[in-house]
Parts: structure tokens; C-alpha cells; sequence
């Protein structure tokens, strides 16, 4: 835990931005469901990124550890993923990237995340 006992403010920044894209995501691509065909355009693997994402932020602010691993997972799979688009989006995926993982592995956060 921090000096002060608190989260610091890098992991919840990042939590609430995880848990706010996340369930944006869900509901921008919940629109796209056909239930005469439900498993169309990937819909259900989408969804589920989506879900991973909001589970990723909730439990970062319950201070478990594996969370940051799969944000910053969640995020790697976003830089390969748009590795196949343009680079602008390639770049913008790899800078969040990198700023997540600086963010989320300073050592207040390591210190957050490894002393229950």
C-alpha cells in the first residue's frame, strides 16, 4: 500500500478509463446485434473484449494484481489488432501501450498492487 494507505491516482485513472471505453465499447456494439443472427461480424468475441476490459478496471481498484496484467494484455491485443489497420491507429494503440504500462508499474502501483 502507499505511504498514505491510498490507491494512487495513476491506477485509478487508468480503472475508470478501462471500466468508461469498456462499457462504451459494449454498448456502441451492442446496436450491431442481429438476433436472427447472433453470431455475425464476430459479435460475441467483441462483446467479450469489451467485458474484459470493465473487469480489467473493476478489479484494479479491488487491488488485485492479475487486473493490471490483463489491461495491459487487453491493450498489447489492441496494438496487434490494429497492427492490420492504419498506422495512425497502430501508433495511438502502441503510445497507450507504453503509457499504461508506465502508469501501472511505477513503483507506488507496484506497491499498491503487491501488499494486500
Amino acid at each position: 500500500m502507499t505511504v498514505s494507505g491510498r490507491r494512487p491516482l495513476s491506477v485509478t485513472l487508468v480503472a475508470c478509463l478501462y471500466i468508461v471505453m469498456g462499457t462504451i465499447g459494449f454498448l456502441y456494439h451492442l446496436t450491431e446485434f442481429d438476433p436472427r443472427r447472433p453470431f455475425d461480424r464476430d459479435f460475441v468475441w467483441v462483446e467479450l473484449v469489451r467485458l474484459l476490459a470493465v473487469v480489467a478496471g473493476v478489479f484494479m481498484l479491488r487491488r488485485q494484481n492479475w487486473a493490471r496484467w490483463l489491461a495491459l494484455a487487453w491493450m498489447g491485443y489492441h496494438v496487434v489488432l490494429s497492427a492490420f489497420h492504419t498506422l495512425p491507429e497502430l501508433l495511438m494503440h502502441a503510445v497507450f501501450f507504453v503509457l499504461f504500462a508506465w502508469l501501472l508499474w511505477t513503483a507506488p502501483a507496484r506497491r499498491y498492487f503487491e501488499q494486500l
